[in-house]
């Protein structure tokens, strides 16, 4: 088998849930994920996709398992054939006042509400999500078993990634374009020798202010 048969194959195993879900009368899929609910700095980005099953997209996967590069070629290919996407940021100082968890919730829902198309059903990795008026159908690690939720995780990862990369420039010598804002050794280390900066949660390092 090919690489391209294979993709195509993993393509079509991914797409169980979308399908199951158009045989069940709900045929707009939105897949629902998240990026940065564990570092130390910066935002958590949420990101709402329904993508089109005739334009189908080869190589969708948990971001987590993607290296950069690809995940960068998938996030154009899903921008250009996606039905409809949003990608929403919640800010550190959001983050220290509702919790992570809230934090991420109404990331979530503001991602769906800022759709174009209103989805039948919400595809989710197994945060429990009310709300949107919308049925969800959550699915245990489902960015990998999922395109929809894969292409969610995509646009998250790589909006939060960029995003992190641009404060890497306002605030120099945290490290944030390496680590993204997780707790590295060389993060805790950088703030032990500059400080917090405006954009680390406060209510993640309770331990050193």
């Amino acid at each position: 088998m090919t690489r391209e048969e294979k993709l195509k194959e993993k393509y079509e195993v991914m797409s169980a849930f979308e399908k199951e879900c158009a045989e069940e009368g709900m045929p707009l899929c939105c897949g629902i994920d998240e990026a940065g609910r564990g570092p130390l700095a910066g935002p958590v980005v949420a990101a709402a996709c329904i993508l089109d099953p005739e334009k189908p997209i080869y190589g969708l996967d948990d971001s987590k398992k993607l290296s950069p590069k690809r995940r960068d070629a998938l996030y154009d290919e899903i921008v250009a054939n996606a039905k409809a996407f949003c990608v929403i940021r919640v800010e550190p100082a959001d983050i220290d006042r509702i919790n992570i968890l809230e934090a991420t919730k109404s990331a979530m829902r503001l991602a769906v509400s800022g759709l174009a198309i209103k989805p039948d059903v919400l595809l989710i990795d197994a945060v429990n999500l009310s709300g949107t008026g919308i049925p969800v159908k959550p699915i245990i690690k489902g960015d990998a078993k999922s395109n929809s939720i894969a292409a969610a995780s995509i646009l998250a990862k790589v909006s939060r990634d960029r995003i992190m990369e641009e404060y890497d420039k306002e605030y120099p010598g945290y490290g944030f374009a390496q680590h993204k804002g997780y707790g590295t050794a060389a993060h805790y280390a950088a703030i032990h020798e500059l400080g917090i900066s405006p954009i680390h949660r406060m209510s993640f390092l309770k331990k050193m202010h």
